[in-house]
């Protein structure tokens, strides 16, 4: 079979037409995405009574110092009574006067309560070791940190995997539910 010049000019034309018809096609699809985006982030935005750059929070009771958070923005929605946060860390004061720092992506901040709620690259971290996990909560009355997902504890004499745990900062206690394993040194003591 011979192919003609005109036939392979059409061939080439149309080959070019198609290439051309897909690149606009993702452009397209790509400009709609970002509107996506720019529309949701500012109907939060909209949400909010107030936007700030960064916030510094202090929870106190009985006069003595709970927690410090800090944030790299936050949005504030009175509606919910809650502010939305970003890149976030939060010092924990415990009894014995030790700390527990914990970091976070993203977080929610209810203001009635003090509750907390944090999500993403979550790293918790105490003296002698470091905890992993996605999503992580905090009930300020009970002073309780709990995670529902998978956590990953990384210690100096220690490791451990659970599917939930939770941690009581009144009592330094520490309670791991599910499926739980760990590899622990000879010299860890109980």
């Amino acid at each position: 079979m011979k192919i003609t010049t005109g036939k392979f000019k059409l061939f080439l034309i149309l080959v070019i037409l198609i290439v051309l018809g897909v690149i606009s096609a993702v452009f397209i699809g790509y400009r709609f995405i970002l509107n996506k985006q720019d529309s949701f982030i500012a109907s939060v935005r909209s949400k909010a009574n107030l936007s700030i750059g960064k916030i510094h929070h202090t929870a106190t009771r009985d006069g003595i110092k709970e927690w410090i958070l800090d944030a790299g923005s936050a949005q504030y929605i009175d509606a919910e009574k809650q502010a939305n946060l970003q890149d976030l860390s939060v010092i924990f004061f415990l009894k014995d006067k030790s700390k527990v720092y914990l970091t976070a992506d993203r977080g929610i901040l209810k203001t009635d309560t003090n509750n907390i709620e944090v999500i993403g690259n979550i790293v918790v971290k105490c003296i002698n070791y470091r905890m992993k996990t996605e999503k992580l909560r905090y009930k300020h009355k009970e002073r309780v940190i709990f995670s529902k997902k998978q956590v990953k504890i990384d210690g100096d004499l220690f490791n451990l995997v659970a599917d939930s745990m939770s941690f009581d900062l009144n009592t330094n206690r520490v309670l791991f539910e599910g499926k739980v394993e760990g590899v622990f040194s000879e010299n860890f003591v109980l």
